[in-house]
């Protein structure tokens, strides 16, 4: 089998096909042989251009400290690492509050254990996903949050591909109420609700080294209302390795040779 630079194994296996379907095919038998090989590379080529994975994702699997003086308090908590993805390493999921007096508890999720929960919200407080999309493409992000009564409702998503240098808004949306008068749904651990769950793409945000996004209060809340978020997962395309467009060419080259 030819050498083709950086292509992987992946990309060897795809070579090993176009060159077997080019042995099978050169009996007079089979016509139009070029076709047949180019749509053999082709298959490969989208296959590996268009496979969508987990780059990271948060579900909250660890309680947070309870009890009389060990609840976490202050002006930020982190949850840390995301617990699946194919990048986790490097990665943190945290929240940044103005005031000192914030508190951090794990309540239920959305159809999961846990959530990560804060109060004393003031306007431009914030949760923080820090990740990396190297070797990703069509990148977008999809997350889970509630309220309480007088929790903060309006927020932004925005992310930077800079480290914080310029950012660029993704949406402003409404979160809504868990529990409560006037609510549309309770969360609890066994049940997810679709309701509370956002998705957006982030155009400008693949295959960077560091991105950052956050969700972000415009509005502030009673010092008691709580907002939580759960089950953040990014998600994207594998970047198609340099060998697999070189793939094409060699089934081109291959049918005009056997022609």
């Amino acid at each position: 089998m030819g050498y083709l630079p950086d292509g992987g194994e992946a990309i060897g296996r795809s070579v090993e096909l176009v060159e077997t379907f080019d042995s099978l095919f050169r009996e007079p038998l089979v016509p139009n042989k070029s076709t047949l090989l180019l749509s053999v590379a082709g298959t490969s080529f989208i296959s590996l251009s268009a496979t969508a994975a987990t780059i990271a994702s948060w579900s909250i699997t660890t309680a947070f400290p309870t009890g009389a003086g060990n609840v976490p308090t202050g002006t930020t908590y982190s949850v840390g690492q995301a617990d699946q993805g194919e990048l986790v390493t490097g990665t943190n999921l945290s929240s940044v509050h103005a005031l000192a007096a914030a508190t951090y508890t794990s309540p239920s999720g959305n159809g999961s254990t846990y959530a990560f929960s804060s109060n004393n919200w003031s306007i431009g407080d914030y949760y923080q996903a820090a990740l990396s999309t190297s070797g990703f493409e069509s990148i977008s992000v999809s997350w889970d949050q509630a309220r309480s009564a007088t929790g903060p409702s309006s927020f932004e998503m925005i992310f930077s591909v800079n480290s914080g240098a310029t950012w660029s808004t993704g949406v402003t949306y409404t979160v809504l109420q868990s529990g409560g008068g006037g609510a549309l749904g309770t969360w609890n651990t066994t049940t997810y609700n679709s309701l509370y769950t956002s998705t957006q793409s982030l155009a400008g945000a693949e295959n960077a080294s560091s991105v950052l996004v956050r969700f972000r209060a415009l509005v502030s809340g009673a010092s008691s209302g709580s907002n939580r978020i759960d089950n953040v997962v990014f998600s994207g395309n594998l970047v198609p390795a340099p060998g697999a467009i070189a793939l094409l060419g060699l089934a081109g080259l291959i049918g005009r040779r056997r022609r």
